[in-house]
């Protein structure tokens, strides 16, 4: 097994909307959708989005890491989130919406911290980061009508209200200054 090739779990409310910002670099060898932080074994998309698993929606990403680096993908992963809002990503509210680095060993953990204090500190938001770091847990993908969503559902995709919402929030935060 190649030692360079590393896993990176993000939770950024929905995951339709969090695989492409991380598909398209390269180094980034895979992107899958699924669930993690719960306590219900194998949880459906409906026991996630009643929130009745205690698990987040998530990606889970398969990185080379000799070509892109874990503070690379943490730079991408914030510029895809509200890091302040505690109830869910824009449309789509609730726990299993909320956001979360899940990191895989303590260099990830400690990455995450420096990126996430770095964030706080740059006045690029004026509410707290609410972000949580946590260790990895379980992570169970999702069903495979949901996997690459925005690529197969490109209309449907781009005609949800959430991600549109996301959309204009993500350019007004992250235009350039």
């Amino acid at each position: 097994m190649n030692e360079s090739i590393k896993t990176a779990t993000f939770a950024g409310g929905c995951f339709w909307c969090m695989v492409l910002p991380f598909d398209c670099y390269e180094g980034v060898l895979q992107v899958i959708s699924g669930y993690t932080g719960g306590f219900l074994p194998d949880p459906t998309y409906q026991d996630v989005r009643a929130q009745k698993s205690g698990h987040l929606e998530a990606i889970k990403v398969t990185y080379d890491e000799q070509v892109i680096s874990y503070t690379e993908l943490l730079a991408i992963y914030w510029q895809q989130i509200d890091p302040t809002d505690e109830g869910g990503q824009f449309g789509d509210r609730g726990s299993s919406y909320r956001t979360a680095i899940f990191y895989h060993d303590d260099e990830q953990r400690l990455a995450a911290e420096q990126s996430k204090a770095a964030l706080a500190a740059s006045g690029k938001f004026q509410k707290p980061i609410v972000t949580r770091i946590l260790p990895v847990e379980t992570f169970y993908p999702a069903e495979e009508y949901h996997q690459d969503y925005a690529r197969r559902e490109t209309e449907k995709y781009h005609a949800d209200e959430a991600v549109q919402e996301r959309k204009a929030f993500l350019q007004e935060t992250w235009k350039k200054q």
